[in-house]
Protein backbone atom coordinates (compact mmCIF):
# COMPACT_ATOMS: atom_id res chain seq x y z
CA UNK A 1 0.00 0.00 0.00
CA UNK A 2 2.78 2.42 0.91
CA UNK A 3 3.89 1.81 -3.17
CA UNK A 4 0.14 2.46 -4.20
CA UNK A 5 0.86 5.95 -2.45
CA UNK A 6 3.75 7.40 -3.37
CA UNK A 7 2.66 6.19 -7.26
CA UNK A 8 -0.72 8.71 -6.54
CA UNK A 9 1.48 11.15 -4.59
CA UNK A 10 4.00 11.26 -7.02
CA UNK A 11 1.09 11.69 -9.74
CA UNK A 12 -0.74 14.19 -7.14
CA UNK A 13 2.88 16.59 -7.21
CA UNK A 14 3.04 16.51 -10.75
CA UNK A 15 -0.72 18.18 -11.61
CA UNK A 16 0.10 20.46 -8.60
CA UNK A 17 3.09 22.02 -10.74
CA UNK A 18 0.95 21.98 -13.47
CA UNK A 19 -1.75 23.59 -11.72
CA UNK A 20 0.70 26.30 -10.76
CA UNK A 21 1.60 26.45 -14.03
CA UNK A 22 -2.07 26.82 -15.26
CA UNK A 23 -2.97 29.94 -13.35
CA UNK A 24 -4.55 28.88 -10.28
CA UNK A 25 -7.93 30.55 -9.44
CA UNK A 26 -8.40 33.94 -8.58
CA UNK A 27 -10.09 34.86 -5.12
CA UNK A 28 -13.63 34.30 -4.55
CA UNK A 29 -14.82 37.58 -5.33
CA UNK A 30 -13.46 36.93 -8.76
CA UNK A 31 -16.36 36.71 -11.46
CA UNK A 32 -18.41 33.35 -12.05
CA UNK A 33 -16.58 30.59 -13.92
CA UNK A 34 -17.11 30.54 -17.87
CA UNK A 35 -15.02 29.70 -20.96
CA UNK A 36 -11.56 30.53 -20.91
CA UNK A 37 -10.39 32.74 -23.88
CA UNK A 38 -7.48 34.05 -25.51
CA UNK A 39 -6.45 37.61 -27.25
CA UNK A 40 -3.80 39.69 -28.39
CA UNK A 41 -2.62 40.39 -24.13
CA UNK A 42 -2.68 37.28 -21.70
CA UNK A 43 -6.74 37.50 -20.73
CA UNK A 44 -9.55 34.96 -19.42
CA UNK A 45 -12.29 36.19 -21.22
CA UNK A 46 -15.65 34.33 -21.28
CA UNK A 47 -19.07 34.56 -23.50
CA UNK A 48 -21.63 37.18 -21.42
CA UNK A 49 -23.42 35.10 -18.31
CA UNK A 50 -26.60 35.87 -19.91
CA UNK A 51 -25.84 33.92 -23.49
CA UNK A 52 -25.77 30.38 -22.87
CA UNK A 53 -22.71 28.62 -24.11
CA UNK A 54 -23.10 27.07 -27.46
CA UNK A 55 -21.59 23.47 -27.75
CA UNK A 56 -19.05 24.88 -30.49
CA UNK A 57 -18.11 28.01 -30.99
CA UNK A 58 -15.60 30.20 -31.94
CA UNK A 59 -14.75 33.33 -29.77
CA UNK A 60 -11.84 36.32 -28.33
CA UNK A 61 -10.88 39.41 -26.93
CA UNK A 62 -10.03 42.28 -28.95
CA UNK A 63 -7.25 44.80 -27.07
CA UNK A 64 -5.68 47.43 -28.74
CA UNK A 65 -1.98 47.72 -28.84
CA UNK A 66 -0.14 47.95 -25.84
CA UNK A 67 0.32 51.59 -24.59
CA UNK A 68 2.61 53.50 -21.90
CA UNK A 69 2.88 51.13 -18.94
CA UNK A 70 2.25 47.77 -20.62
CA UNK A 71 -1.71 47.92 -20.53
CA UNK A 72 -4.30 47.20 -23.86
CA UNK A 73 -7.28 48.90 -23.94
CA UNK A 74 -10.18 46.63 -25.20
CA UNK A 75 -11.52 47.62 -28.68
CA UNK A 76 -15.56 47.43 -28.67
CA UNK A 77 -17.19 47.82 -31.78
CA UNK A 78 -15.54 45.67 -34.37
CA UNK A 79 -17.03 43.21 -36.98
CA UNK A 80 -15.86 39.78 -37.17
CA UNK A 81 -17.17 36.99 -39.66
CA UNK A 82 -17.09 33.16 -39.49
CA UNK A 83 -17.11 31.45 -42.56
CA UNK A 84 -16.96 27.75 -44.15
CA UNK A 85 -15.82 27.36 -47.55
CA UNK A 86 -17.38 30.29 -48.27
CA UNK A 87 -20.41 30.08 -46.77
CA UNK A 88 -20.52 33.07 -43.68
CA UNK A 89 -21.51 31.25 -40.91
CA UNK A 90 -22.36 34.06 -38.37
CA UNK A 91 -21.02 38.11 -37.27
CA UNK A 92 -20.20 39.41 -34.18
CA UNK A 93 -19.45 42.92 -33.71
CA UNK A 94 -16.72 43.13 -30.35
CA UNK A 95 -18.77 44.91 -26.89
CA UNK A 96 -17.42 47.30 -24.61
CA UNK A 97 -14.88 45.39 -23.19
CA UNK A 98 -13.36 43.48 -26.81
CA UNK A 99 -15.35 40.53 -26.22
CA UNK A 100 -16.73 38.48 -29.09
CA UNK A 101 -18.64 35.28 -29.33
CA UNK A 102 -20.09 33.29 -32.83
CA UNK A 103 -21.78 30.15 -32.51
CA UNK A 104 -20.68 27.57 -35.23
CA UNK A 105 -22.80 25.04 -36.26
CA UNK A 106 -20.65 21.77 -35.40
CA UNK A 107 -16.72 20.60 -35.59
CA UNK A 108 -14.79 21.64 -38.63
CA UNK A 109 -12.57 23.93 -40.34
CA UNK A 110 -13.61 27.48 -40.09
CA UNK A 111 -12.10 30.77 -41.49
CA UNK A 112 -12.62 34.13 -39.12
CA UNK A 113 -11.88 37.73 -40.59
CA UNK A 114 -11.52 40.70 -38.95
CA UNK A 115 -13.45 43.90 -40.91
CA UNK A 116 -10.41 46.51 -40.80
CA UNK A 117 -12.56 48.91 -42.47
CA UNK A 118 -14.55 48.82 -38.68
CA UNK A 119 -11.18 49.28 -36.45
CA UNK A 120 -10.38 52.65 -35.01
CA UNK A 121 -8.24 55.05 -36.76
CA UNK A 122 -4.37 54.13 -36.69
CA UNK A 123 -4.70 50.50 -35.85
CA UNK A 124 -4.81 47.91 -37.94
CA UNK A 125 -3.15 44.13 -37.68
CA UNK A 126 0.41 43.47 -36.64
CA UNK A 127 1.43 41.16 -39.69
CA UNK A 128 -0.65 41.89 -43.13
CA UNK A 129 -2.51 39.05 -43.81
CA UNK A 130 -3.12 38.24 -40.66
CA UNK A 131 -7.17 40.26 -40.47
CA UNK A 132 -8.15 36.48 -41.81
CA UNK A 133 -6.96 32.99 -40.01
CA UNK A 134 -7.70 30.61 -43.03
CA UNK A 135 -7.98 27.72 -40.80
CA UNK A 136 -9.39 27.50 -37.64
CA UNK A 137 -9.88 23.76 -36.53
CA UNK A 138 -12.91 23.34 -33.72
CA UNK A 139 -13.15 19.98 -32.35
CA UNK A 140 -16.49 18.31 -31.20
CA UNK A 141 -17.79 20.10 -27.90
CA UNK A 142 -15.34 22.75 -27.92
CA UNK A 143 -14.52 26.27 -28.10
CA UNK A 144 -12.08 28.02 -30.04
CA UNK A 145 -10.12 30.77 -29.50
CA UNK A 146 -9.00 33.68 -31.91
CA UNK A 147 -7.11 36.06 -32.28
CA UNK A 148 -5.83 39.08 -33.76
CA UNK A 149 -2.59 41.22 -32.36
CA UNK A 150 -3.14 44.96 -33.48
CA UNK A 151 -0.19 47.59 -33.56
CA UNK A 152 -0.59 51.65 -34.07
CA UNK A 153 0.24 53.00 -37.62
CA UNK A 154 3.89 53.02 -38.19
CA UNK A 155 4.63 50.49 -35.64
CA UNK A 156 7.13 46.92 -36.58
CA UNK A 157 5.21 44.61 -38.13
CA UNK A 158 7.71 41.73 -38.61
CA UNK A 159 7.05 42.07 -42.35
CA UNK A 160 10.63 41.85 -43.07
CA UNK A 161 10.99 38.13 -42.88
CA UNK A 162 7.87 36.46 -41.87
CA UNK A 163 5.29 38.14 -44.39
CA UNK A 164 4.82 34.79 -45.85
CA UNK A 165 3.74 33.43 -42.53
CA UNK A 166 0.84 35.09 -42.54
CA UNK A 167 -0.53 35.61 -46.17
CA UNK A 168 -3.44 33.35 -46.24
CA UNK A 169 -3.11 30.64 -49.11
CA UNK A 170 0.65 30.99 -49.05
CA UNK A 171 2.86 28.11 -48.60
CA UNK A 172 3.85 28.90 -45.06
CA UNK A 173 0.52 29.75 -43.97
CA UNK A 174 -0.52 25.85 -45.36
CA UNK A 175 2.67 24.79 -43.27
CA UNK A 176 1.49 26.31 -40.26
CA UNK A 177 -1.91 24.80 -40.25
CA UNK A 178 -0.81 21.22 -40.46
CA UNK A 179 1.83 21.99 -38.24
CA UNK A 180 -1.23 23.40 -35.93
CA UNK A 181 -3.02 20.75 -36.44
CA UNK A 182 -0.19 17.90 -35.92
CA UNK A 183 0.12 19.63 -32.51
CA UNK A 184 -3.68 19.34 -32.20
CA UNK A 185 -3.13 15.65 -33.19
CA UNK A 186 -0.72 14.76 -30.35
CA UNK A 187 -2.01 16.77 -27.93
CA UNK A 188 -5.56 14.55 -28.47
CA UNK A 189 -3.13 11.76 -28.43
CA UNK A 190 -1.35 11.67 -25.34
CA UNK A 191 -4.83 12.22 -23.66
CA UNK A 192 -6.00 9.36 -24.57
CA UNK A 193 -3.27 7.77 -24.04
CA UNK A 194 -3.36 9.19 -20.65
CA UNK A 195 -6.83 7.55 -20.04
CA UNK A 196 -6.00 4.08 -22.13
CA UNK A 197 -2.92 3.32 -20.19
CA UNK A 198 -5.14 2.10 -16.86
CA UNK A 199 -7.69 0.53 -19.06
CA UNK A 200 -5.00 -1.80 -20.90
CA UNK A 201 -3.38 -2.56 -17.41
CA UNK A 202 -6.85 -3.12 -16.07
CA UNK A 203 -7.32 -5.62 -19.12
CA UNK A 204 -3.73 -7.19 -19.17
CA UNK A 205 -3.70 -8.39 -15.31
CA UNK A 206 -7.68 -9.06 -15.26
CA UNK A 207 -8.74 -9.57 -19.15
CA UNK A 208 -11.91 -7.49 -17.95
CA UNK A 209 -12.78 -4.92 -20.73
CA UNK A 210 -13.95 -2.51 -18.10
CA UNK A 211 -16.96 -0.48 -19.69
CA UNK A 212 -17.04 1.93 -16.99
CA UNK A 213 -13.36 3.54 -17.70
CA UNK A 214 -14.92 6.38 -19.09
CA UNK A 215 -16.74 7.07 -16.08
CA UNK A 216 -14.14 7.21 -14.05
CA UNK A 217 -12.31 9.62 -16.60
CA UNK A 218 -15.38 11.63 -16.34
CA UNK A 219 -15.40 11.63 -12.32
CA UNK A 220 -11.89 13.20 -11.86
CA UNK A 221 -13.05 16.06 -14.10
CA UNK A 222 -16.11 16.56 -12.18
CA UNK A 223 -14.64 16.20 -8.52
CA UNK A 224 -11.82 18.98 -9.82
CA UNK A 225 -14.04 21.29 -11.09
CA UNK A 226 -17.01 21.15 -8.22
CA UNK A 227 -14.18 21.54 -5.50
CA UNK A 228 -11.42 24.18 -7.73
CA UNK A 229 -13.47 25.76 -9.65
CA UNK A 230 -17.48 26.25 -8.69
CA UNK A 231 -18.60 28.26 -5.95
CA UNK A 232 -16.22 26.10 -3.06
CA UNK A 233 -13.06 27.60 -5.38
CA UNK A 234 -10.50 25.56 -2.98
CA UNK A 235 -7.10 26.07 -4.27
CA UNK A 236 -6.48 24.29 -7.51
CA UNK A 237 -3.68 22.06 -6.74
CA UNK A 238 -5.46 20.57 -3.40
CA UNK A 239 -8.40 20.02 -6.39
CA UNK A 240 -6.62 18.31 -8.32
CA UNK A 241 -5.19 16.31 -5.70
CA UNK A 242 -8.59 15.49 -4.26
CA UNK A 243 -10.06 14.12 -8.22
CA UNK A 244 -7.23 11.72 -8.34
CA UNK A 245 -7.49 10.49 -5.08
CA UNK A 246 -10.83 9.82 -5.37
CA UNK A 247 -11.17 8.05 -8.41
CA UNK A 248 -7.57 5.92 -7.38
CA UNK A 249 -10.31 5.24 -4.28
CA UNK A 250 -13.05 4.42 -6.10
CA UNK A 251 -11.03 1.78 -8.62
CA UNK A 252 -9.64 0.15 -5.77
CA UNK A 253 -12.94 -0.09 -4.17
CA UNK A 254 -14.56 -1.35 -7.10
CA UNK A 255 -11.70 -3.99 -7.38
CA UNK A 256 -12.32 -4.91 -3.48
CA UNK A 257 -16.45 -4.74 -3.51
CA UNK A 258 -17.30 -5.78 -7.02
CA UNK A 259 -14.67 -7.52 -8.90
CA UNK A 260 -12.65 -9.71 -6.77
CA UNK A 261 -15.82 -11.03 -5.23
CA UNK A 262 -16.88 -12.25 -9.07
CA UNK A 263 -13.93 -13.62 -9.95
CA UNK A 264 -13.63 -15.80 -6.82
CA UNK A 265 -17.48 -16.90 -7.69
CA UNK A 266 -15.78 -18.20 -10.78
CA UNK A 267 -18.13 -15.51 -13.09
CA UNK A 268 -17.42 -15.50 -16.53
CA UNK A 269 -15.44 -12.72 -18.38
CA UNK A 270 -18.35 -11.90 -20.62
CA UNK A 271 -20.81 -11.81 -17.83
CA UNK A 272 -18.19 -9.70 -16.42
CA UNK A 273 -18.14 -7.57 -19.61
CA UNK A 274 -21.83 -6.35 -19.06
CA UNK A 275 -21.79 -5.91 -15.76
CA UNK A 276 -19.17 -3.39 -16.80
CA UNK A 277 -21.49 -1.76 -19.26
CA UNK A 278 -24.10 -1.53 -16.38
CA UNK A 279 -22.10 -0.18 -13.73
CA UNK A 280 -21.00 2.97 -16.70
CA UNK A 281 -24.60 3.61 -16.74
CA UNK A 282 -24.91 3.69 -13.95
CA UNK A 283 -21.92 6.38 -13.00
CA UNK A 284 -23.01 8.23 -16.47
CA UNK A 285 -26.52 8.71 -15.41
CA UNK A 286 -25.10 9.64 -11.60
CA UNK A 287 -22.89 11.92 -12.60
CA UNK A 288 -25.76 13.05 -14.92
CA UNK A 289 -28.08 13.79 -11.79
CA UNK A 290 -25.91 15.77 -9.57
CA UNK A 291 -23.94 17.54 -12.11
CA UNK A 292 -26.07 18.68 -14.57
CA UNK A 293 -26.21 18.46 -19.03
CA UNK A 294 -24.56 21.50 -18.64
CA UNK A 295 -20.95 22.26 -20.00
CA UNK A 296 -18.21 24.27 -17.70
CA UNK A 297 -14.95 25.30 -18.32
CA UNK A 298 -12.14 25.40 -15.68
CA UNK A 299 -11.61 29.35 -15.12
CA UNK A 300 -7.74 28.24 -14.19
CA UNK A 301 -7.20 27.18 -17.38
CA UNK A 302 -6.41 30.81 -18.67
CA UNK A 303 -4.99 31.03 -22.43
CA UNK A 304 -2.59 33.52 -22.99
CA UNK A 305 -1.22 34.78 -26.25
CA UNK A 306 0.28 32.02 -28.44
CA UNK A 307 4.27 30.96 -27.96
CA UNK A 308 5.60 31.63 -31.84
CA UNK A 309 8.05 28.58 -32.20
CA UNK A 310 8.42 29.14 -36.21
CA UNK A 311 5.59 28.58 -38.14
CA UNK A 312 3.83 27.48 -35.36
CA UNK A 313 1.70 29.19 -32.50
CA UNK A 314 0.93 27.28 -29.69
CA UNK A 315 -1.04 28.79 -26.51
CA UNK A 316 1.23 28.21 -23.07
CA UNK A 317 -1.42 25.82 -22.01
CA UNK A 318 -1.37 23.33 -24.69
CA UNK A 319 2.33 23.08 -24.21
CA UNK A 320 2.10 22.53 -20.18
CA UNK A 321 -0.30 19.71 -21.00
CA UNK A 322 1.76 18.04 -23.96
CA UNK A 323 4.81 18.15 -21.21
CA UNK A 324 2.84 17.17 -18.56
CA UNK A 325 1.54 14.18 -20.51
CA UNK A 326 4.64 12.85 -21.29
CA UNK A 327 6.18 13.11 -18.50
CA UNK A 328 3.63 11.60 -16.78
CA UNK A 329 3.83 8.60 -19.70
CA UNK A 330 7.54 8.66 -19.07
CA UNK A 331 7.07 8.09 -15.27
CA UNK A 332 4.53 5.04 -16.46
CA UNK A 333 7.00 3.11 -18.27
CA UNK A 334 10.01 3.76 -15.34
CA UNK A 335 7.38 2.49 -13.25
CA UNK A 336 6.94 -1.00 -15.17
CA UNK A 337 10.55 -1.50 -16.29
CA UNK A 338 12.36 -0.33 -12.71
CA UNK A 339 9.80 -1.16 -9.85
CA UNK A 340 8.86 -4.22 -8.25
CA UNK A 341 5.33 -3.23 -8.59
CA UNK A 342 5.94 -2.54 -12.23
CA UNK A 343 7.39 -6.08 -12.59
CA UNK A 344 5.22 -8.16 -10.73
CA UNK A 345 2.25 -6.48 -13.18
CA UNK A 346 4.01 -7.19 -16.36
CA UNK A 347 4.58 -10.83 -14.59
CA UNK A 348 0.63 -10.96 -14.22
CA UNK A 349 -0.10 -9.76 -17.36
CA UNK A 350 2.08 -13.06 -19.15
CA UNK A 351 1.10 -15.68 -17.27
CA UNK A 352 -1.02 -15.50 -14.33
CA UNK A 353 -0.60 -18.69 -13.04
CA UNK A 354 3.25 -18.84 -13.73
CA UNK A 355 3.47 -15.60 -11.80
CA UNK A 356 0.88 -16.91 -8.98
CA UNK A 357 3.12 -19.71 -8.68
CA UNK A 358 6.35 -17.84 -8.49
CA UNK A 359 5.17 -15.90 -5.03
CA UNK A 360 3.44 -12.77 -6.56
CA UNK A 361 0.72 -11.66 -4.46
CA UNK A 362 -1.88 -11.42 -7.47
CA UNK A 363 -4.83 -10.20 -5.38
CA UNK A 364 -2.57 -6.87 -4.32
CA UNK A 365 -1.38 -6.68 -7.62
CA UNK A 366 -4.48 -6.38 -9.10
CA UNK A 367 -5.83 -3.87 -6.56
CA UNK A 368 -2.62 -1.91 -7.14
CA UNK A 369 -3.63 -2.04 -11.17
CA UNK A 370 -7.03 -0.90 -10.25
CA UNK A 371 -5.79 2.00 -8.32
CA UNK A 372 -3.20 3.30 -10.01
CA UNK A 373 -5.85 2.79 -13.69
CA UNK A 374 -8.07 4.98 -11.53
CA UNK A 375 -5.36 7.68 -10.82
CA UNK A 376 -4.63 7.69 -14.40
CA UNK A 377 -8.17 8.05 -15.38
CA UNK A 378 -8.73 11.40 -13.66
CA UNK A 379 -5.47 12.59 -15.07
CA UNK A 380 -6.83 11.98 -18.42
CA UNK A 381 -10.18 13.37 -17.53
CA UNK A 382 -8.66 16.89 -15.78
CA UNK A 383 -6.15 17.49 -19.05
CA UNK A 384 -9.02 16.60 -21.28
CA UNK A 385 -11.58 18.92 -19.44
CA UNK A 386 -8.91 21.52 -19.72
CA UNK A 387 -8.37 21.55 -23.67
CA UNK A 388 -12.40 21.07 -24.06
CA UNK A 389 -14.92 21.38 -21.14
CA UNK A 390 -16.01 19.32 -18.22
CA UNK A 391 -19.44 17.13 -19.10
CA UNK A 392 -20.99 14.18 -17.68
CA UNK A 393 -20.26 11.99 -20.90
CA UNK A 394 -17.11 13.16 -21.78
CA UNK A 395 -15.67 9.84 -20.92
CA UNK A 396 -17.90 7.97 -22.57
CA UNK A 397 -17.00 9.68 -26.22
CA UNK A 398 -13.32 9.18 -25.36
CA UNK A 399 -14.13 5.37 -24.78
CA UNK A 400 -14.12 4.25 -28.05
CA UNK A 401 -11.18 5.89 -29.10
CA UNK A 402 -9.20 4.45 -25.91
CA UNK A 403 -10.47 1.07 -27.24
CA UNK A 404 -9.13 2.07 -30.91
CA UNK A 405 -5.48 3.07 -28.99
CA UNK A 406 -4.95 -0.41 -27.34
CA UNK A 407 -5.92 -2.47 -29.61
CA UNK A 408 -3.85 -0.88 -32.21
CA UNK A 409 -1.24 -0.88 -29.86
CA UNK A 410 -1.79 -4.26 -29.02
CA UNK A 411 -4.09 -5.70 -26.35
CA UNK A 412 -2.70 -5.98 -22.80
CA UNK A 413 0.39 -3.95 -23.72
CA UNK A 414 0.80 -0.79 -21.78
CA UNK A 415 3.41 0.54 -24.12
CA UNK A 416 1.33 -0.30 -26.77
CA UNK A 417 -1.90 1.43 -26.13
CA UNK A 418 0.32 4.76 -25.51
CA UNK A 419 1.78 4.67 -29.00
CA UNK A 420 -1.80 3.76 -30.57
CA UNK A 421 -3.28 5.98 -28.83
CA UNK A 422 -0.97 8.25 -30.36
CA UNK A 423 -1.36 7.67 -33.96
CA UNK A 424 -5.45 7.84 -33.30
CA UNK A 425 -5.36 11.19 -31.72
CA UNK A 426 -3.01 12.35 -34.93
CA UNK A 427 -5.14 10.36 -37.30
CA UNK A 428 -8.35 11.74 -36.13
CA UNK A 429 -7.19 15.07 -36.50
CA UNK A 430 -5.47 15.02 -39.72
CA UNK A 431 -8.65 13.49 -41.48
CA UNK A 432 -10.42 17.24 -40.57
CA UNK A 433 -7.96 18.36 -43.57
CA UNK A 434 -9.52 17.19 -45.54
CA UNK A 435 -13.17 15.19 -44.95
CA UNK A 436 -15.47 17.00 -42.40
CA UNK A 437 -14.80 16.72 -38.50
CA UNK A 438 -17.81 14.78 -37.67
CA UNK A 439 -16.32 11.67 -39.37
CA UNK A 440 -12.61 12.10 -38.05
CA UNK A 441 -13.23 9.16 -34.95
CA UNK A 442 -14.96 6.94 -38.53
CA UNK A 443 -10.98 7.72 -40.26
CA UNK A 444 -9.26 6.23 -37.16
CA UNK A 445 -11.25 3.24 -37.21
CA UNK A 446 -10.41 2.49 -40.95
CA UNK A 447 -6.71 3.57 -39.84
CA UNK A 448 -7.02 0.24 -37.09
CA UNK A 449 -9.20 -1.61 -39.49
CA UNK A 450 -6.14 -1.66 -41.76
CA UNK A 451 -3.29 -1.98 -39.47
CA UNK A 452 -5.03 -4.79 -38.08
CA UNK A 453 -5.30 -6.43 -41.22
CA UNK A 454 -1.50 -6.09 -41.80
CA UNK A 455 -0.71 -6.80 -38.62
CA UNK A 456 -3.55 -8.90 -36.29
CA UNK A 457 -1.44 -8.41 -32.92
CA UNK A 458 -1.13 -4.42 -33.04
CA UNK A 459 1.55 -2.51 -33.52
CA UNK A 460 3.64 -3.91 -29.85
CA UNK A 461 1.54 -7.49 -29.59
CA UNK A 462 2.65 -10.54 -29.97
CA UNK A 463 0.99 -13.46 -32.28
CA UNK A 464 0.03 -15.93 -30.02
CA UNK A 465 -1.52 -19.17 -30.61
CA UNK A 466 -5.44 -19.61 -30.15
CA UNK A 467 -7.34 -22.73 -29.18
Amino acid sequence: MRAIAAVVAGVAGLLMVSAVLLGVAPPATAAPPSSPAASSAPASPAAPSSTPQPAEAIQGTLRGPVGPGGASAPVPGVKITVSQSGKEIGTATTDNDGKWLIAVPGAGTYQVTLDVKTLPQGVHPRNPGRETIPALVVQPNSVKFAIFPLVKEGAATGTNNNSGNNNAGGGNSQLSYLLSVAQVGIEFGLIIAMTAVGLSLIFGTTRLINFAHGEMVTLGAVVVYVFGTSPLRWPFALAITLGILAVALLGGLLELGLWRPLRKRGTGLIQMFIISIGLSLLLRNGIQYFFGTQREQFVQATTEAPVTLGPLSVAPRDLIIMGLSLVILIAIAVLLQRTRIGKAMRALADNRDLAEASGINVDRVVLQVWVIGGGLAAVGGVLFGLTTAVSFDMGFHLLLLMFAGIILGGLGSAYGAMLGSIVVGVVAQFSTVWFPAELENAWAMVVLIVVLLVRPQGILGRLQRAG
